[in-house]
């Protein structure tokens, strides 16, 4: 267990206590990332948050993953399975009037001096500081090419503003309303919540604590899986324009190519129909041309075993339409939804102008 009391004898000051924010589904990590937590050194959180976002009501089996040093402190609530938006939102407002909340997914493990530093971390903001992120770590196999999934999630080390692990002002999540919760999945929802806070004024510190978040394990069609998010972009395209990659520093992905690849094959299926062999031919030729190149886009970097090569094969051709699809569903989806408007959202204090007062008379 971390040494709080001899390293920490005070706790935390006025302006760094924390509670700590878990949305999770059960999964055996949880138990790993709350070990990690109670025992990295320094002051521990005030309150501990599991937000329990399984169907059903929320459960005591959840209690018996928490270290005996963290129970006192913690709560479980119900999530009602709507999407990490809506648990992390029902999280924060079950914490109580500690100033930051610190959100971790249930997939991470605080470092050693996760909670030293992290007081070191708020210490050091201003009144106008809305968050401070962390700096995560995702372990790679050694000795050998990392998978197509294990890039992917290597990602998250480079992602501007990821709530894998990421200490938000309590004043700047009720200025901002929350987390969207028509985000759904555990995607774009953390920078959409940046946008708007910087919009209103606030900033975004970097962090010095340390968080691993290990490669979980998945099947071979979690790349497919993964095209919903396509949805999600055209959201956040309706909420904060066309730019807002820039702004998020945001890797923009393949949908151009996927919109050709399958258009050239619905081309393809098309002409064939109308009995149009050679017009059907060359879309078929577009279509087979775009989806080799994908294939071997992410096969040469890769380990090139049999099981990923077949795994990239299959998914290269699954993944464009998916993609596809999950576009054509947001946009259908998020026709009518109006551009987020900063007006209504609060800045840090100094931004925010008293009414003026009733002039009677001349």
């Amino acid at each position: 267990m971390g040494d709080h009391g001899a390293r920490w004898p005070h706790g935390h000051g006025p302006e760094t206590a924390y509670a700590v924010v878990i949305p999770t589904l059960g999964r055996p990590s949880l138990g790993v990332c709350l070990r990690g937590l109670a025992a990295a050194d320094g002051p521990p959180p005030e309150r501990l948050v599991l937000v329990d976002d399984r169907r059903g009501d929320a459960g005591a089996s959840l209690l018996a993953e928490v270290p005996r040093s963290l129970r006192s402190r913690t709560t479980v609530v119900a999530g009602g399975a709507r999407g990490p938006a809506a648990a992390r939102n029902a999280g924060w407002r079950a914490a109580g009037a500690v100033p930051w909340i610190v959100f971790l997914d249930d997939d991470v493990v605080p470092g050693r001096s996760w909670a030293a530093d992290l007081t070191r971390d708020l210490a050091a903001t201003t009144e106008g500081t809305a968050a401070v992120t962390a700096r995560i770590e995702v372990p790679l196999p050694e000795g050998r090419r990392p998978t197509d999934w294990e890039r992917n999630t290597a990602g998250l080390a480079t992602a501007r503003w990821i709530t894998a692990d990421m200490a938000y002002r309590r004043t700047a999540l009720e200025a901002a309303g929350g987390f969207d919760e028509r985000f759904r999945r555990a995607f774009r929802e953390d920078a959409d919540l940046a946008l708007r806070v910087t919009a209103a004024g606030w900033s975004v510190a970097e962090g010095a604590r340390t968080t691993t978040h290990p490669v979980r394990p998945a099947g071979r069609w979690v790349s497919v899986r993964l095209q919903a998010g396509n949805a999600d972009d055209v959201l956040m395209t309706r909420l904060h324009g066309r730019d807002w990659w820039r702004r998020a520093d945001a890797p923009r992905g393949r949908l151009p190519a996927h919109l050709t690849v399958t258009g050239a094959a619905v081309a393809a299926l098309s002409c064939a129909a109308m009995r149009r062999p050679r017009r059907a031919a060359v879309c078929a030729a577009v279509w087979l041309a775009g989806t080799a190149e994908f294939a071997l886009a992410r096969i040469r970097p890769g380990p090139r075993t049999r099981d990923e090569v077949v795994t990239m094969v299959l998914t290269s051709l699954a993944v464009p339409p998916a993609a596809v699809w999950h576009w054509l569903r947001g946009q259908l989806v998020h026709r009518g939804t109006p551009p987020f408007d900063v007006a209504g959202t609060e800045g840090p204090p100094w931004t925010r102008r008293e009414p003026e007062p009733e002039r009677v008379g001349s």
